[in-house]
């Protein structure tokens, strides 16, 4: 495909792939509302009905990965076919489900399909845009998980409200309407007709997803399983001719610094999301439905200033949009830190400035990745961040979660003078100081590179 065509092809599918995303994001937050009504309905044990979400992170997450290696190979249109149909052939038999095991078998079902949404949309900026113009696409792109991520509590309270909650699972059927864009823009580029080394990437599977189970049930049993599948998995890699991840892809010194920064200010960026609504509940007293009110304004925010960010990124290159997000996190971290037990109204701000800085940064960090990856491990490589940002945000959760039921006695921020917030001050002010040592590390390796490029 020509370069004219394939950009003009680009700008349709960064479009279509934005509402794909605004459904999949709700998809699989949707239901942590009515976890509740499930729980009744099927007189489950808290932690029999906590699989309705843990089952769809858990394939959600890996199957990202498994996309993004089988893009590598396979016409990235036929995934998508295949992916969606699979979202809505898992969301028919929620709708029909009368028994518990059916819900499970839909959330699983879905997650199967619906992982090709987050690969693809890793993917899709890489091989459509040129370098100059691929912020600007991750941007919209970043706007559509915003939206998803803001209207999906609000739409889950609004359906179960007046019909019944199974009703949620109509939502990925918009979905099908996307089918004959992706069918007609993307193109016919080759299939490899090369071996998929399946073995490795179970082992993969198998050890993302014993981690992730490790850290939700904080169970040792799972630890010594991901522990032993991934020196499994290193073995494999190193041994066969063609392995479902090339060791040298880690040996990309820019991929793996990037990729690590990645992971760590995803599991900061990740306590916005997570302790928000606790801080709200159990701080401020707020009521749940108030707590989306809250929270709904740095969603909107967030989701109205993805493509000025991407464009920022094309114009004034990933270390000024990196540096502006640090920026706004330290300064959303020190006010959370020092404020924390104030005013909902104050918070609601304060998030503004979290939300919309982790968003920036999300975008300049795939942006910088994308740009340290060969053509023919984009797929995988992707893939793989997209992974581990779900691990991210779960090995943080669990820490969040320990620190928050210890509680603290003391305040570490001088400016705090809540005492029933002092454990939410704490996190939030160690949070600003990681997240200023790890803008320290990304200066020397990345941004001083970029002043001696622009130099020259």
């Amino acid at each position: 495909m020509e370069t004219g065509v394939q950009q003009q092809a680009g700008e349709k599918l960064i479009r279509i792939l934005a509402f794909t995303l605004v459904i999949s994001v709700m998809s699989a937050s949707m239901f942590n509302i009515v976890l509740p009504e499930i729980r009744a309905e099927f007189q489950l044990s808290f932690a029999q009905v906590s699989w309705v979400t843990s089952a769809f992170l858990l394939i959600y997450a890996v199957g990202t990965v498994i996309y993004g290696k089988l893009a590598d190979i396979y016409k990235l249109k036929n995934l998508l076919t295949f992916g969606l149909i699979f979202f809505v052939f898992g969301s028919l038999i929620g709708l029909v489900a009368q028994a518990y095991w059916m819900v499970l078998l839909s959330r699983i079902l879905q997650a199967a399909g619906a992982a090709v949404v987050p690969a693809t949309a890793s993917i899709i900026p890489v091989r459509y845009f040129p370098p100059e113009s691929r912020g600007r696409a991750l941007g919209i792109s970043m706007t559509g998980l915003a939206i998803g991520g803001a209207i999906g509590p609000l739409v889950a309270t609004l359906v179960v409200s007046i019909v019944h909650w199974r009703w949620l699972f109509c939502m990925p059927l918009f979905t099908l309407f996307t089918l004959p864009y992706y069918r007609k823009y993307l193109d016919n580029e080759h299939e490899d007709a090369g071996n998929i080394d399946w073995i490795g990437g179970g082992l993969l599977a198998g050890t993302a997803a014993l981690l992730l189970l490790a850290i939700t049930y904080e169970a040792w049993m799972p630890a010594a399983g991901c522990l032993i599948l991934f020196v499994l998995f290193i073995a494999r890699i190193r041994s066969v001719a063609k392995p479902f991840i090339r060791p040298e892809l880690f040996r990309n010194k820019s991929y793996s610094l990037v990729l690590a920064i990645a992971f760590l200010t995803t599991g900061i960026g990740y306590s916005l999301a997570f302790l928000s609504p606790q801080l709200l509940s159990q701080v401020n007293h707020l009521a749940p439905g108030l707590i989306g009110f809250a929270i709904a304004p740095a969603a909107v925010t967030t989701a109205i200033l993805g493509r000025k960010a991407g464009k920022l990124a094309d114009a004034k290159g990933n270390p000024f949009l990196y540096y502006v997000a640090s920026l706004l996190l330290l300064t959303c971290f020190a006010l959370l830190s020092s404020f924390a037990g104030i005013s909902p109204v104050y918070i609601a701000v304060f998030l503004i400035f979290g939300n919309v800085g982790q968003s920036f940064m999300m975008i300049a960090l795939s942006n910088t990745i994308s740009r340290t990856l060969p053509k023919e491990q984009t797929g995988v490589g992707m893939g793989l961040l997209a992974m581990l940002n779900f691990v991210a945000g779960a090995v943080s959760a669990s820490i969040y979660s320990t620190t928050i039921d210890q509680g603290a006695s003391s305040v570490w921020n001088a400016a705090n003078s809540f005492p029933v917030a002092f454990v939410y001050s704490n996190i939030y002010f160690v949070l600003a100081f990681l997240h200023a040592m790890i803008l320290l590390i990304y200066y020397f390796q990345f941004g001083r590179a970029e002043r001696k490029r622009k130099a020259t």
